[in-house]
């Protein structure tokens, strides 16, 4: 399952970053979203979501979303 499937208000545990993508792990490596890291879905919209990670609110695209496993 990933993010992109996740309901709104749930805490998920992030399984891992689907993607070969390295410049795309760094980067969600810097919003502290990697393996074991809870995250919450806070809202979504037509572009993407809005997510709770460890301290802040990111809003992340719907190709981001489908990388992160939980």
């Amino acid at each position: 399952m990933t993010l992109a499937d996740a309901d709104e208000g749930k805490e998920y545990i992030i399984r891992e970053i689907e993607t070969e993508d390295e410049e795309l792990k760094n980067f969600l490596f810097t919003l502290g979203c990697y393996s074991g890291e809870p995250v919450t879905v806070v809202s979504r919209k037509k572009s993407g979501m809005t997510v709770s990670i460890k301290d802040g609110r990111y809003t992340i695209d719907s190709q981001l979303a489908d990388a992160i496993a939980i």
